[in-house]
């Protein structure tokens, strides 16, 4: 089968802030995001890396990484790529998150997690967020290879969440393994689905130094994975 990039996208001015910024407006790039993408659309440059393909989620801060990324080419807005749906969660800032009851099912036990209702804002569970995002990049992946081969490459821009669904997904851990990955802003994980398996190549690429820190890790319990993928 094809090969799938996934891209998180750049840090937002959200994870400047640390808050969880869902499916808020406005939320774009800032100049740091801007220079880390740079970074990598230099690396798939420097590799020769012909993309077959190249889709977004809807929001603003992967649509401006993915005009970054591969600057003239046409990106391909789906949005069953977008962030998950955190409901009345959106927009609060993680040190306040931390200390809801239903952060430690998110992090314990994700496949019963659903986030709270919003007059604002769709909600919905982790589960329904998995759903979503694993049978559309298979769907796409299938297309792909149907129209350029199995040695075809594609990009799919989208955030930590869902991106963390699928190589979960991937690994074999299912959602129960949702908070055992991490992804931060401007890496590429690697997937192919061959033979009826799934292999990762690879997670969390940067092209930098490993970093051995999150943002706004202060916030966060020893342990815990930051909703949303991370707020440095």
């Amino acid at each position: 089968m094809a090969l799938l990039l996934l891209v998180r996208h750049g840090h937002s001015t959200a994870n400047a802030d640390a808050v969880l910024a869902g499916w808020s407006e406005g939320v774009g790039l800032t100049d740091r995001g801007r220079t880390d993408v740079g970074r990598l659309a230099s690396r798939l440059t420097d590799a020769g890396t012909d993309v077959a393909r190249l889709v977004t989620s809807p929001l603003q801060r992967c649509r401006e990484t993915a005009s970054l990324l591969l600057p003239g080419a046409s990106a391909e807005v789906v949005d069953d790529l977008g962030e998950c749906h955190y409901g009345a969660w959106t927009g609060r800032p993680i040190a306040e998150l931390v200390s809801e009851p239903l952060w430690r099912t998110v992090q314990d036990d994700p496949s019963t997690a659903r986030f709270p209702d919003s007059e604002h804002y769709a909600a919905e569970s982790l589960a329904e967020m998995a759903e979503r995002i694993t049978s559309t990049v298979r769907r796409i992946d299938a297309e792909v290879e149907a129209e350029r081969g199995p040695d075809a490459v594609w990009v799919a821009v989208s955030h930590g969440d869902p991106i963390k669904a699928v190589l979960a997904d991937a690994m074999g851990a299912g959602l129960a393994g949702l908070q055992r990955v991490h992804v931060d802003p401007a890496s590429v994980s690697v997937v192919r689905w061959s033979g009826g398996r799934s292999m990762v190549m690879a997670v969390n690429s940067s092209g930098g130094a490993i970093r051995t820190h999150q943002g706004a890790a202060k916030d966060v319990p020893a342990g815990d994975n930051t909703i949303g993928g991370g707020t440095g």
